[in-house]
């Protein structure tokens, strides 16, 4: 049928009839379709109130039905230097149990239950969550527990706490996977003794000291309002901010109003250095097919922190090296492309895996790689480590930076998508910098980055001292200032060795 003329003959559908009409013409007799337009960007900006206490009230709108609504504290393990380590690992523990209004974590979980939510506490070295995804009409309820959890807790449930931590460090240990003790190591050998290189997890010999006294002087320094950042997303600003005038708005918290010990401003120091674990890996895994005994060296140098420009050419180079297991199911677009797996993984068929990580703080940063291999390659390895970091500050072709640039943008995108991790970015970036820069504008920043910022960046990296996270056996392991003068070298080789006997 030419045009939106009525055609001669009727085509019969179901119970009514209706003329052949084209698809691109509206059909006779029915009203006109109204779509959504697309809105301004207006809708789509977080928006920030502080209170008059010092909070900080953040809101992001979202289409739904359910919401995520949160309390962000400004304190984790790099506030411990003062006070037993491990507190933060008890209070992310201690969370949602028994508080002045609720009897236990039973009764939380139930009422959440009426309005089909759900809660998460999680500590990390500079911020502790706390966090409920439910129905955005149990907002008045969400936010009044969340309140009463991070201020007026009992802490009754420590003994319960103590074991549950025991058990926890116990199976770290235990762990196919060594990534988060490396982690650990590779920070604590990085900022030796202070801020981030503090202990993210409660050492044993702690358990048994840290009670309700510990745990009340750290918070009344702490979880003060000026510290904390209220963020929701999937529901009305005017509505977060007069449920936050109502619940966290002149409220006295259980351990009082006394002012604790000063708060540590301590700036994150960069030592480098190395941590050296001697370990039998040779049974870690139990099943028919054992994991073979592997050594595990994560090398890393300080980059930068998440509120300097050059925090964008670290994400890209971060993506640019890539890496992973050697048993990752992967295609393109799976990171097989990367520079780890073009250049170590694929052409050293011995190397169980090479993975780079970027941790960024409020003032400091770690660029590092991890590598695994049999003991016996483990000096091998940290040379084709040590040559992948020099080749960093080498050219870089124009097909891998778009192909990193593209893949740091989407990975922003697809995880932007959900709920929970919008929230965490609106949370942690209010926090740290009281506005949050929407995903169209990092993007344009990645779009931003040249060569010329990933060799700047590198070059400035390679000259400090490295930071060296070793875990298995040892035996084989250069030393300390070998490692060192590969980093300095000009093709990232280790000194040679020379032995007597062979």
């Amino acid at each position: 049928v030419s045009g939106c003329g009525l055609a001669a003959g009727r085509s019969y559908s179901g119970g009514g009839a209706y003329p052949s009409v084209s698809l691109t013409c509206p059909l006779p007799g029915v009203p006109k379709a109204v779509f959504a337009a697309a809105e301004s960007r207006e809708r789509f900006e977080t928006r920030v109130t502080v209170l008059e206490n010092g909070l900080r009230v953040a809101s992001q709108n979202k289409f739904g039905q359910f919401c995520t609504v949160g309390i962000l504290v400004n304190s984790g393990s790099r506030h411990e230097a003062k006070y037993l380590s491990g507190i933060s690992h008890f209070l992310e523990k201690l969370a949602f149990s028994s508080t002045a209004q609720f009897g236990s974590k039973d009764e939380i979980l139930l009422t959440l239950e009426k309005h089909g939510g759900i809660c998460d506490c999680q500590a990390s070295r500079d911020t502790i969550m706390y966090a409920v995804s439910a129905d955005a009409r149990g907002l008045d309820t969400v936010v009044n527990l969340l309140a009463d959890v991070t201020l007026q807790p009992r802490l009754s449930e420590i003994e319960m706490t103590r074991m549950a931590i025991r058990f926890e460090l116990e199976d770290l240990n235990m762990r196919p996977d060594p990534e988060p003790l490396l982690t650990e190591m590779i920070h604590a050998a990085a900022f030796r003794d202070n801020t981030v290189g503090l202990n993210r997890f409660c050492p044993v010999e702690n358990t048994d000291k840290i009670d309700r006294d510990v745990l009340h002087s750290y918070l009344s320094s702490y979880y003060t309002p000026d510290r904390m950042v209220l963020a929701g997303v999937g529901i009305e600003h005017e509505h977060l901010v007069e449920c936050a005038r109502k619940y966290l708005l002149g409220v006295q918290p259980v351990w009082g109003s006394g002012q604790g010990r000063a708060v540590d401003r301590s700036v994150a120091q960069y030592t480098g250095g190395i941590i050296k674990v001697e370990k039998d890996m040779s049974d870690v895994s139990l099943g028919p097919t054992p994991i073979p005994e592997l050594t595990h060296i994560m090398i890393g140098l300080e980059s930068c922190s998440f509120l300097e420009d050059d925090f964008i050419p670290f994400a890209v180079l971060n993506m640019m090296m890539g890496g992973g297991g050697s048993f990752s199911a992967g295609g393109p677009g799976k990171g097989m492309f990367t520079r780890l797996y073009l250049n170590v993984l694929n052409r050293h068929h011995w190397m169980y895996n090479a993975t780079s990580y970027h941790h960024s703080y409020e003032d400091t940063g770690l660029l590092c790689i991890h590598a695994s291999a049999d003991p016996k390659q483990v000096r091998e390895m940290v040379e084709i480590i040590t040559r992948e970091f020099i080749l960093m500050a080498g050219a870089v072709g124009e097909v891998e930076l778009e192909r990193a640039k593209t893949q740091l943008k989407s990975m922003l995108m697809m995880n932007l998508e959900s709920r929970p991790v919008i929230f965490e970015d609106v949370g942690r970036q209010v926090l740290a910098t009281n506005t949050r820069k929407l995903p169209h504008e990092l993007c344009a920043l990645i779009s931003q980055v040249k060569p010329t910022d990933i060799k700047r960046v590198v070059t400035k990296m390679l000259h400090k001292k490295p930071a060296v996270a070793a875990l298995g056996d040892l035996t084989d392991l250069p030393t300390y200032e070998h490692i060192q003068a590969a980093l300095s070298s000009k093709d990232g080789r280790l000194p040679r060795l020379y032995r007597l006997f062979r």
